[in-house]
């Protein structure tokens, strides 16, 4: 659940000492559906995030932002299919198709609730409930994200893209709590050790908390597992920084 071919952008975070790099992994993208995450060998730093992803301003909040993306669907599709998915509330694919246009221009009020509907009609759909975590992560929803993505790591708990970004909610949470960021990232590696995504954000984790020994291991891991990822040169000069303290 990413938008389009994204996979992950990369957010610049003000963090006390440190400006460290945030990368917003993807989650199955599916039906353009997509997470502050995405997957994907291209990263932006702050500032070029992923077309069509709502500005994140320092500290990782979405802001809510509401305005269309360019290249979405227009205003008759969207009324239609949300005319259909009203009409029709038994009908599940247009329950999740009126969210999805819902969720392209950005109005994950929308998006949310007829995701709610669609998971009523079939709650152990797998989609849904990545796509109802994605949608709350994107509206700053915290809590209600960590309830998503937990319930649907309990049906496929070796989804590294979904863990990852449940790590990632650790980080946007004020506080945050990297501890538990590092946890869940680390339980992402057991089942795909070369996931250059959760190595990107574990890096920057370990970066937040002043551990330059672990940054530096893990930051070398991600350089073998994707060499050309253009974080590569800021995650290191930001753990030669802490070194230099």
């Amino acid at each position: 659940m990413t938008k389009d071919n994204i996979l992950f952008g990369i957010v610049g975070l003000l963090a006390g000492l440190i400006i460290g790099f945030f990368v917003t992994n993807s989650l199955n993208k599916q039906q353009g559906f997509g997470s502050v995450a995405a997957s994907s060998a291209t990263a932006a730093q702050q500032g070029p995030l992923p077309p069509g992803h709502p500005d994140v301003p320092p500290g990782g909040s979405t802001a809510g932002g509401q305005q269309p993306m360019a290249g979405g669907p227009n205003s008759a599709e969207v009324q239609a299919a949300i005319d259909k998915a009203k009409a029709e509330p038994d009908n599940f694919d247009a329950q999740v198709k009126a969210a999805e246009f819902y969720y392209q221009i950005q109005r994950f009020d929308g998006a949310i609730e007829f995701l709610k509907r669609a998971n009523q009609l079939k709650p152990d759909d797998y989609e849904t409930m990545v796509h109802l975590g994605n949608a709350n992560f994107d509206s700053d929803k915290y809590d209600e994200a960590e309830k998503w993505y937990t319930a649907a790591l309990a049906k496929k708990p070796d989804d590294v893209d979904v863990r990852t970004d449940l790590g990632l909610i650790s980080m946007f949470r004020e506080p945050a709590n990297d501890d538990r960021a590092i946890q869940e990232f680390k339980r992402s590696l057991e089942y795909n050790p070369a996931h250059p995504q959760t190595l990107q954000n574990l890096t920057v984790a370990y970066t937040k908390k002043g551990d330059a020994a672990n940054a530096s291991a893990t930051l070398a891991k991600l350089e073998s597992a994707d060499k050309s990822n253009p974080a590569i040169s800021k995650l290191r000069t930001d753990i030669d920084a802490l070194k230099t303290k």
